[in-house]
């Protein structure tokens, strides 16, 4: 008796090889810059520092930077992420506690010393000056505007750099043409470091057009990475199918980007945390592709997104380069005798 043969698929010997299918041509339109700015960079490397010269567990109050690829490596070195400081157990009291890049109110570093606990502050420098700011338009008689989205970490810690009612929240123009100043009140107004410039640009505009005696701060609010990224991106956008930006769903600079993006003429925008979350079943036949990463994401997930197109496209890059940033926020003077290895620096830079 003949032995039966196996089922074929008799399809098959027709079917192409997927190695040998040609694939479709695309233009990677990379902008920069993009990804880690230096209030980012100095961050991450404080806690790495930290966590070098003090050993594991360094504690630090919310994510460092908004982004889970930097939350999740930091924690496999031994950092420990809350929210308020009463979750750091009486036995690790004496472990330092990191304050994140976005800042925080006055009462988070007065409790730390109520509870005689070793802090360091990460907030960015840029964010800072946003604070000293508003403080100076306090201490100069006016009631303080500060225009940025409510619930942001940002926000709460510029807001709680003065006296309950002493600043007000702005979102948007309609919210400037409702707010209700101050009898007999000058005004100064601040922003959110990570606006988008345009929308900014609309609500000082219409304040100014209610208030003219209005007073701005000494310098922009709007930090360079922030505005440097946009610009990148309205660059790169006009006639691009699709623009990704890399960038984590609570991180407000990447997702102005995505805005900016859509604005500037990409077909459509979309903000991924990993390659895996790239729709490829929506993406089609594009021939043209933007792709930026907010401030606080790292290079490795750009590569790892250019190379996820690279196995489905003939990938051609292009670079939309808009500025150079040489700007550098050395950490503090604590830290600065602890030196880091290649590793730990490409960690810190984002490479890996």
């Amino acid at each position: 008796m003949t032995a039966p043969h196996p089922a074929r698929d008799v399809g098959a010997v027709n079917r192409p090889d997927p190695m040998t299918v040609p694939k479709s041509p695309l233009t990677i339109r990379l902008c920069g810059p993009r990804g880690f700015c230096a209030g980012v960079d100095r961050a991450i490397q404080i806690v790495v520092l930290a966590l070098k010269k003090y050993g594991a567990p360094v504690y630090v109050r919310h994510e460092i930077v908004h982004n889970r690829y930097v939350v999740e490596g930091l924690q496999n070195l031994g950092a420990v992420f809350i929210e308020e400081l009463h979750e750091i157990p009486p036995q690790h009291r004496d472990a330092p506690v990191v304050f994140s890049a976005h800042g925080v109110p006055k009462s988070v570093p007065a409790d730390a010393q109520a509870r005689n606990l070793f802090y360091l502050d990460a907030t960015c420098p840029l964010v800072s000056k946003v604070h000293k700011q508003a403080m100076r338009h306090q201490r100069l008689g006016r009631h303080v505007i500060l225009i940025g989205h409510a619930g942001h970490p940002e926000v709460i810690g510029t807001m709680g750099q003065l006296p309950e009612g002493a600043v007000t929240l702005v979102e948007t123009e309609a919210g400037a043409g409702t707010f209700a100043a101050p009898a007999g009140t000058p005004l100064g107004f601040v922003t959110q470091t990570t606006l988008s410039v345009e929308d900014t640009a609309g609500i000082i505009r219409a304040l100014r057009e209610r208030f003219p005696d209005i007073q701005a701060p000494a310098a922009e609010s709007i930090c360079y990475a922030t505005t440097n990224r946009q610009e990148a991106v309205k660059a790169a956008a006009p006639g691009a199918d699709l623009f990704l930006v890399v960038g984590a769903p609570n991180s407000s600079n990447s997702r102005r980007l995505v805005e900016v993006a859509e604005r500037a003429g990409a077909g459509r925008s979309l903000l991924v945390q990993r390659a895996a979350e790239i729709p490829w079943g929506e993406v089609g036949g594009i021939r043209t592709l933007g792709l930026s990463a907010g401030a606080s994401a790292p290079e490795i997930i750009v590569d790892e997104i250019v190379d996820a197109f690279r196995a489905r496209f003939d990938v051609t890059v292009e670079l939309a380069v808009t500025a150079q940033e040489t700007e550098d926020f050395p950490v503090m003077r604590v830290l600065r005798d602890v030196e880091l290895t290649t590793a730990d620096m490409a960690f810190v830079n984002g490479t890996r």
